[in-house]
């Protein structure tokens, strides 16, 4: 898989995509993951990338030109399965969006900044828009990380037990039920006596009660769905 990540601040990205499952997905060749910074495909000298709102509201949108000549570039050299755009008005990214995305080969995402981006671009240039939740932030460069990490712990060898990744919450539109270790018993606060009887049938029949009970007590619009 490669994703390519087009943004304005390429420095937010550099933590994320640097560590754990992401950075050993890379190294270990599953995913190739490039950071591609707007201001190089910027106007002028000074690699202009926005400009002000036509209609006088306040606030700076990214320009069509710069998007256009990097996603130009890029859909040059490969053919990509999805064009994503991060934004707090997209659809909300879940489980089965990772899921589903985890399967394509070429992926890119397009971060939002400022007040957003010219909306022929989102007209013309992007195939899908994602949100990760009611809420604005400064850009989505933090969204297109929680895409990438969600995504990639998905792909096979990412995760040294790839089992885990299928019992998580929501994999069964469900929440995980709760998980213990050692010591069974800690200043009185006790682990199920199921989760210690060795009975696989028991403890399978618990986990599946205590997922349901904790979507329905947490997570109710689940069970609606």
């Amino acid at each position: 898989m490669r994703i390519d990540i087009i943004t304005v601040m390429p420095e937010l990205l550099t933590g994320p995509l640097d560590h754990s499952i992401v950075k050993r997905a890379q190294t270990k060749q599953l995913v190739e993951i490039y950071v591609h910074d707007l201001r190089e495909y910027g106007l002028g000298k000074h690699r202009q990338v926005d400009d002000y709102v036509y209609g006088g509201e306040a606030g700076m949108v990214l320009m069509i030109e710069p998007v256009f000549r990097l996603l130009n570039q890029l859909r040059g050299e490969r053919n990509y399965d999805a064009t994503i755009y991060t934004s707090p008005d997209g659809k909300p990214w879940n489980q089965k969006t990772a899921n589903h995305f985890s399967t394509f080969r070429n992926i890119i995402i397009l971060c939002g900044h400022y007040k957003g981006i010219d909306h022929r671009i989102r007209e013309h240039l992007v195939s899908h828009e994602f949100s990760v939740g009611d809420f604005v932030l400064t850009g989505g460069e933090l969204a297109a990380a929680v895409f990438v990490d969600s995504i990639v712990r998905l792909i096979p060898g990412a995760i040294s037990d790839e089992q885990s990744a299928l019992s998580d919450s929501f994999q069964d539109d469900l929440l995980a039920p709760p998980v213990y270790t050692r010591p069974a018993d800690f200043m009185g606060w006790k682990v199920p006596d199921v989760l210690l009887s060795g009975n696989a049938a028991e403890i399978e029949k618990w986990k599946d009660e205590q997922s349901y009970e904790r979507t329905r007590t947490l997570r109710p619009d689940l069970l609606d769905e």
